[in-house]
């Protein structure tokens, strides 16, 4: 077990979001964090200095991408030991989702270096809100590959999920991401969020099978995809769940990724169905 417990006068490293679009949406406890630290780490040094410049914040910077995260979390943690306090940021949103920074604040952790988030702007969150799909239960997966084959395994893997699903997904990719949805999930209602908190937001809302004709081209900007859930899987027997296992074995798999896979497709608990397949194997 590993508390730590946040003293806001040594050593922190606060994860700020910040805004995805519109820069209203920086909330004052984010400007008083950006004012108070030592060094601000950034996805892209000169879009976080242009947002802070916007709140006349002036801050060393240190640059933190997908390139270099293993060894910029190194360098950060460094100076965070000589009792500095740093802000984490990504060009928008929260650090960690769908962006870098899940490497640096692990390091922070196994350094026993407090960590706090300070809230702000998300895209899935609204996107989800916004659809008119169910939000009592869903799943965020984030992007799905950029090589459509592996693509096409990611969705053949959620097809039987009930939870509605969140994605994100980028212009250039955007045509062929639906096509393959329709193919492997069938017709399913969509709900297409983009340029959220900007003055071009939009709402697309439509089924899968309704995009035949759609210019695609109208589409600008990095979209959230939010996608019904699968409504004809019926509730599982306990039967049902050891001939799925017996299924996903038989096709090769060992029996701990078959109650992996079983599990991820129906969002079953992991305890239950392995305790069932073992009982069943005995």
């Amino acid at each position: 077990m590993n508390r730590i417990k946040s003293n806001f006068s040594d050593a922190v490293l606060y994860v700020v979001a910040t805004p995805i679009g519109n820069l209203k949406e920086l909330s004052p406890r984010a400007k008083e964090v950006f004012e108070s630290v030592d060094l601000v780490c950034s996805e892209d040094t000169r879009i976080t200095s242009k947002l802070l410049n916007t709140f006349d914040i002036h801050k060393p910077f240190i640059s933190y991408h997908e390139h270099n995260e293993q060894e910029a979390s190194e360098k950060i943690i460094a100076i965070l030991k000589e009792n500095k306090k740093i802000a984490l940021t990504s060009d928008a949103g929260y650090p960690g989702i769908s962006d870098p920074g899940s490497i640096l604040i692990k390091h922070c952790i196994d350094n026993q270096i407090p960590v706090s988030v300070v809230n702000g702007s998300n895209a899935f969150i609204p996107a989800l809100v916004g659809s008119g799909l169910d939000t009592s239960h869903f799943y965020f997966h984030g992007f799905l590959s950029s090589k459509e084959s592996d693509r096409k395994k990611e969705i053949e893997e959620l097809k039987n999920k009930k939870e509605t699903m969140i994605f994100y997904e980028s212009p250039h990719r955007i045509k062929k991401t639906i096509n393959n949805l329709f193919q492997i999930l069938g017709n399913r209602k969509i709900a297409i969020a983009r340029e959220i908190t900007k003055i071009h937001e939009e709402y697309i809302y439509s089924e899968l099978s309704e995009f035949n004709d759609f210019d695609f081209e109208t589409l600008k900007g990095e979209m959230v995809l939010i996608i019904e859930g699968n409504k004809e899987i019926k509730s599982l027997t306990d039967q049902d769940i050891i001939n799925l296992i017996n299924d996903e074995i038989k096709n090769g798999k060992s029996l701990k990724d078959a109650v992996k896979t079983i599990c991820e497709s129906y969002s079953l608990k992991k305890n239950y169905v392995y305790l069932l397949a073992t009982s069943n194997k005995n």
